[in-house]
């Protein structure tokens, strides 16, 4: 995520899977509170989302089909989810907000549930096995309406002028479809969308056909590689379009609202040339697809990195386009398991704002660095630690992206360029598609630089206040 000059000014300037690997199993079958019996947990246990996400199984594919109307705001939607159970469950929960379900099987079955806040509360008609493959189908409709973060901003399904910008970091994507949602459960995604004719539909990943028909037009996208809930999107406007293949093979695809289009166009012809040189660093883009989708939405506030395309509220300029770029590695295909640890997303993609800048003759990151630090110990930089920012309501503040960045230049500085680069690369390959922690990243960086780095992590990821020494 990149907030903009409206969410917060600082950082303007300071720029289909069905199975699930054992570690992953082990992390989903023990998140959230323990529950007596086979039942799954209403949450994954979270520090800052309690209840986010879901115990007991987890999701190899969502099958979206989305029906929306910008004129009156109503959703129809059927979700078909495949999932594997983690443990024996009589009873496991959804996340859904808002929507009336209309409908819904287990393995094709009638079973049970009902509402309780943000859960869809699953009772099936038989008990599953531990390792049981089983099919849900939810039939849902209404009007989406997004969610209020702890900061105050908007997430989820938020209704445009001409359509719906749909960003679900953290908690949104619950919004607008039945989620596992949280971070930990990455799945493969088929979406169908169908709008009014003159309107597109835009989703993750490569579009399969797009057909018009009685007056509406029906789009198909395919994300087959993992993905989190909240990086999903379904955004519809008036869009001007363009697709073309990179010479890397990456197909790209461009939704651009007309309103934004002059300002956007100098920005996005650069994308090509970003990804290449983002390869070059971080280890070969993770996926097939890639674009943008620039939207006409003044009361959202910053862009988001969903995956394969990410989502701008405006036109963006270029240090937010390599923000979100640097997303699809860090952040998308390497993901989070808890969302106190957003630095490893915000902090490495708001470095590579600062390494963009260095080697496309603008300033270095240590000049970046050394701005950073001359800041009195007052200043909302110092507020609290990156590594831990305490509560929801921190978790896209100043310090976790730009001290977040900070972290990762000491690092270079204590480790020499070849071995930092080194542990950029490693970072992407060693955890592409799945997940990464702050103390396995430390434990890289003193693999393959061979020092101690324990007093540096915890001085500028964990100390409270402005470090002593730079």
């Amino acid at each position: 995520m990149r907030p903009s000059v409206r969410r917060t000014a600082v950082l303007r300037r300071e720029a289909v899977i069905v199975t699930v690997p054992v570690a992953l199993a082990a992390l989903l079958a023990a998140a959230g509170p323990a529950s007596a019996g086979p039942i799954g947990s209403a949450g994954v246990g979270d520090p800052y989302f309690p209840l986010a996400g879901n115990g007991g199984y987890h999701v190899g594919h969502y099958d979206l089909t989305l029906g929306y109307d910008p004129g009156s705001r109503h959703l129809t939607g059927k979700a078909v989810i495949t999932a594997r159970a983690t443990q024996r469950l009589s009873r496991f929960d959804l996340d859904l907000e808002g929507l009336k379900v209309t409908g819904l099987t287990v393995d094709h079955a009638k079973a049970e549930y009902r509402r309780d806040g943000q859960e869809l509360v699953v009772t099936p008609r038989h008990t599953l096995r531990k390792g049981e493959r089983f099919k849900v189908t939810v039939t849902y409709a209404g009007k989406p309406a997004p969610v209020t973060d702890p900061d105050g901003s908007l997430d989820g399904w938020i209704p445009t002028d001409d359509g719906a910008f749909v960003v679900g970091e953290p908690q949104g994507a619950m919004t607008w479809f039945p989620a596992n949602n949280h971070p930990l459960d990455k799945s493969s995604y088929d979406f169908t969308i169908t709008v009014p004719k003159g309107r597109t539909a835009v989703a993750n990943g490569v579009l399969l056909g797009q057909r018009t028909k009685n007056g509406t037009t029906t789009f198909r996208w395919r994300q087959k590689e993992p993905m989190a809930a909240y990086l999903a999107t379904a955004t519809v406007g008036t869009f001007q379009v363009e697709q073309y293949t990179t010479r890397d093979g990456i197909k790209v695809y461009d939704a651009v609202d007309p309103r934004e289009a002059a300002a956007a166009k100098p920005v996005l012809k650069k994308l090509p040339s970003v990804l290449e040189w983002e390869s070059k660093l971080f280890g070969p883009y993770p996926y097939r697809a890639a674009g943008s989708i620039v939207d006409h939405a003044p009361n959202v506030g910053y862009a988001l990195e969903t995956q394969t395309r990410p989502a701008y509220d405006r036109a963006p300029d270029l240090s937010t386009l390599v923000h979100e770029s640097a997303h699809q590695w860090f952040g998308d295909s390497v993901s989070l398991t808890s969302w106190k640890e957003i630095w490893l997303n915000e902090g490495f993609a708001t470095y590579a704002e600062w390494l963009y800048s260095e080697q496309h003759g603008g300033p270095s990151a240590q000049t970046a660095f050394d701005e950073l630090y001359q800041r009195p110990a007052s200043d909302d930089l110092w507020a609290f630690p990156p590594g831990d920012p305490g509560s929801g309501a921190n978790i896209f503040g100043t310090p976790v992206y730009a001290r977040g960045a900070m972290t990762l230049q000491v690092l270079r500085t204590a480790v020499g360029d070849r071995t930092f680069f080194r542990i950029l690369r490693a970072w992407a390959a060693e955890h592409r598609y799945g997940h990464g922690t702050t103390p396995q990243f430390v434990r890289l960086a003193e693999r393959l630089s061979g020092k101690d780095l324990d007093a540096l992590f915890h001085t500028w990821l964990y100390t409270a206040g402005k470090p002593n020494t730079p």
